[in-house]
């Protein structure tokens, strides 16, 4: 068997804003996640939404990790926290194989042996939402051959940035949140800056969001802010922050889905609206805005979460339902149009 760990080409890394220049799988940088207070240095240093990918014909392959960190997310299976999402094909339709997960919450390695046809297909993994990565390797058969994986349709990533809900809290696995469907579906590669119960529209953060290529910012904050003031006092100089350094950029403005349990939901729903309202009237045609009561549908809304807050499976399943069309139609270059 030959191995490819996360630095070995032709394997590559995608979702990993920092992996060119400092080799690590943190989405922030330290500077910044010392400024942004003491949680942050665990929140900015797991990976969700990072992928490890390669193509090979091998039929047997090996999928190794090991964690630095554990800690396990309150409520949420293993699956959902410390598993990676395993996929292998031919895009559009690749396969989810299973999963490689530890055994239980106190193990830091973990490995499992995939079979699949023996043809060059993509291998796609879905790191850990909840963890620092040690490692991450595939294991491949002697004398197969093996190359950089099937670049994306759309290369340039879309970026999210927000709360739990973006960041891929709590599907019963982390393949199944909203931003990855959307990754799936559109073939778009995508950076995942949502922060659990830290997203409060700090200017940093957009100073560093504009530091990053990407060819549409989603702007999904709402439900981190402690107050429906403080989403008043930030949301439009967020916005403006990141208009500011990119004046053709498409930004789409998110509203919280589970308005009805979210204390001053409805007034928050209002006040990500008039930014985008402000932003029109003054003849920004890249804002768009999606309201977040949308996004679970008008049946069964009960069973799109886990605890009147974090989706379900069908809760993300419906959410990527209203966001994929938006980005679809932007990244296709359509008409620009607002989802009500």
């Amino acid at each position: 068997m030959k191995t490819y760990t996360q630095f070995d080409a032709p394997a590559k890394i995608y979702g990993a804003p920092l992996f060119e220049s400092t080799g690590t799988l943190d989405r922030l940088p330290p500077e910044l996640r010392a400024r942004l207070g003491p949680d942050m240095e665990h929140l900015g240093r797991r990976c969700p939404g990072a992928r490890m990918a390669l193509r090979t014909d091998s039929e047997t392959f090996t999928v190794r990790m090991t964690l630095e960190t554990l800690s396990p997310d309150v409520g949420v299976s293993i699956f959902g926290c410390q598993a990676i999402s395993v996929y292998a094909g031919n895009k559009p339709d690749m396969r989810f194989f299973g999963l490689v997960n530890p055994p239980n919450y106190q193990t830091r390695t973990c490995e499992r042996t995939f079979k699949k046809r023996p043809e060059m297909e993509d291998i796609m993994l879905w790191l850990p939402r909840n963890e620092v990565l040690a490692s991450v390797s595939i294991d491949v058969e002697d004398g197969t051959r093996v190359e950089a994986p099937t670049p994306y349709k759309y290369p340039v990533p879309i970026v999210y940035y927000g709360s739990s809900i973006t960041e891929g809290g709590c599907p019963s696995r982390f393949a199944n949140s909203y931003n990855a469907i959307i990754c799936r579906r559109l073939d778009a590669d995508y950076v995942n800056l949502g922060f659990s119960g830290r997203a409060r529209g700090e200017l940093e953060m957009a100073d560093y969001i504009n530091t990053l290529e990407k060819s549409v910012f989603v702007m999904d904050y709402d439900h981190n802010t402690p107050t429906a003031e403080h989403l008043l006092n930030t949301h439009e100089p967020f916005f403006q922050r990141i208009r500011a350094h990119d004046p053709e950029l498409p930004v789409v403005m998110i509203s919280a889905p589970d308005i009805d349990y979210l204390k001053e939901g409805r007034e928050r729903r209002d006040i990500v609206r008039r930014t985008w309202e402000r932003a029109r009237a003054a003849g920004d045609e890249n804002a768009y805005f999606i309201d977040g009561e949308t996004l679970y549908g008008d049946t069964d809304r009960e069973m799109c979460t886990v605890d009147a807050c974090h989706p379900t499976d069908l809760g993300f399943y419906r959410m990527a339902g209203v966001i994929e069309p938006v980005l679809r139609k932007i990244l296709e270059g359509g008409v620009n149009k607002v989802e009500k």
